[in-house]
């Protein structure tokens, strides 16, 4: 097939495509490249800030725009797959419903459906909007914002057009599936995929004399993500036990500095809100280190994991729970070397980049023999 994804995040579309060339298909990749972390693209759609960049782009947008038509599938990372105005958006979406045969989403994207899920205060415990029955502190610091765009009525109707346009709906994250699985769309599950080839582990083979944390800090997802309770934890257990751990930061660094900078960690920290392992615990798990992420027994039983649970699950409904986890890898220092080979495995058995293209060729497939 000769399928077109449209926008990324994370390095996801990309880690997907490189794996569908493998498997015989034609793909190509149009993105931004996630911004700072210069993630590879073969069609750069980045649009400049300011009057210039604006007039640059609407410039531009018609070459792109004929670099787009006559494949298969387009997958779409974001209904905000462009930066554009929600009725300019409706009609690059109209025209690539026009001169393509399928459109399909990859659901791996704050978007209108899994807000207002989060939302409902009975679906998840905690999410990045809502933590118990209170905001979070991104809404606390985000609201005016986040009520004068996600529920604008212009980008609520723009959203609901967008994934009436889809012929299907892949979830990378348990969060997502389940804010999609009442919607009248074809809907399948498939994970991050992760390039395990490219990523050797570099085991944990002994106990080591320090626990070597580690923390990627993105500035405007800190608050987001609970980067800054996950920081605030770690430099109070560096500076109880100086002798036993120490603790390593980046902030906004390309993605391929980063990979770099994380390799001799032992204990990565990613992120305090989710009940899934995103992108940045996966990378971490293929190498052999151990992720302080989100991993509650919903997301296990959900993909069919019973024996192997190798992430460090935090949650922000118990008081010190991240302070209370880390001292346990200190303290337990002799477990690392398992937790470093049970995460590899993890990885391996779930989010192989090329079990997950296996899952959304199965899935394109069966819309396309309907």
């Amino acid at each position: 097939m000769k399928i077109l994804f449209l926008g990324d995040v994370s390095n996801f579309h990309n880690t997907l495509a490189h794996a569908l060339r493998g498997a015989g298909h034609e793909c190509i990749v149009a993105s931004t490249g996630c911004s700072w972390q210069r993630i590879d693209c073969d069609i750069n759609i980045t649009r400049q800030e300011g009057l210039f960049g604006s007039v640059k782009f609407a410039t531009k947008l018609p070459f792109l725009l004929a670099k787009m038509r006559g494949f298969d599938i387009v997958h779409f990372i974001s209904p905000h797959f462009l930066t554009l105005k929600p009725d300019k958006l409706l009609q690059v979406l109209t025209y690539l419903k026009q001169n393509n045969r399928y459109l399909f989403y990859s659901a791996c994207c704050t978007d209108y459906s899994y807000l207002t899920t989060c939302h409902d205060g009975n679906t998840f415990r905690y999410s990045d909007f809502l933590i118990g029955n209170e905001p979070s502190p991104y809404v606390k610091s985000h609201e005016w914002a986040i009520h004068n765009h996600w529920n604008n009525p212009e980008v609520v109707d723009y959203h609901h057009h967008f994934i009436n346009n889809m012929d299907g709906i892949v979830a990378c994250l348990y969060e997502y599936y389940v804010s999609y699985k009442n919607i009248d769309k074809p809907l399948t599950y498939a994970g991050i995929p992760i390039n395990t080839d490219a990523l050797p582990p570099r085991y944990i083979e002994n106990e080591p004399n320090k626990v070597r944390f580690f923390i990627g800090i993105q500035r405007q997802k800190t608050i987001l993500k609970g980067a800054d309770r996950l920081l605030e934890a770690a430099q109070r257990i560096t500076a109880r036990y100086p002798q036993l751990c120490e603790l390593a930061i980046a902030e906004n660094v390309p993605y391929k500095e980063y990979l770099q900078l994380m390799s001799s960690s032992h204990v990565v920290l990613d992120q305090l809100y989710s009940y899934t392992p995103a992108t940045n615990a996966l990378v971490t798990m293929a190498q052999g280190m151990i992720a302080v992420s989100g991993a509650e027994p919903e997301y296990y039983d959900f993909i069919g994991e019973a024996e192997n649970r190798p992430i460090i699950n935090v949650s922000p409904l118990i008081e010190d729970d991240i302070y209370n986890k880390l001292e346990w890898l200190v303290l337990n220092k002799s477990q690392l070397p398992a937790l470093s080979r049970a995460s590899r495995d993890f990885v391996v058995k779930h989010n192989d980049s090329n079990i997950v293209a296996k899952k959304h060729i199965d899935f394109w497939n069966k819309i396309i023999a309907k």
